[in-house]
């Protein structure tokens, strides 16, 4: 399975192969030219008053990766989704946050290769 995160800002490659958004919000000030995306997976995202709660604190991180995790056992079909395309071919989950080691995508990514 390749499995890969990036953040939207950077610049699309060839190697990210298939790209999908996991925000719930398109990124700010980024057209869909730039961006690349090849498929918009709102619904994994996590919840509006999840992200509203967490607001990146990392204080907050631990018990946000439980909540998240809880969420998306709940959407096990799209977190199945994800995994069948990771078998064929390259994923790369695409993401906006600034803090790069305290956002969804990295809890999606390790969710996903368990």
């Amino acid at each position: 399975m390749s499995l890969s995160i990036k953040r939207s800002y950077e610049t699309p490659a060839a190697a990210d192969g298939k790209r999908i958004l996991i925000d719930r919000l398109w990124p700010r000030g980024l057209s869909k030219e730039k961006a690349r995306i090849d498929l918009w997976m709102k619904e994994i995202a996590p919840s509006t008053e999840l992200r509203k709660w967490f607001g990146h604190d990392p204080e907050k991180w631990k018990e946000f990766q439980t909540r998240y995790k809880k969420e998306l056992a709940v959407n096990s079909d799209l977190v199945d989704s994800i995994r069948k395309m990771a078998k064929h071919d390259p994923v790369t989950l695409i993401y906006s946050a600034k803090d790069e080691e305290h956002n969804d995508a990295v809890v999606l990514l390790a969710y996903l290769k368990k």
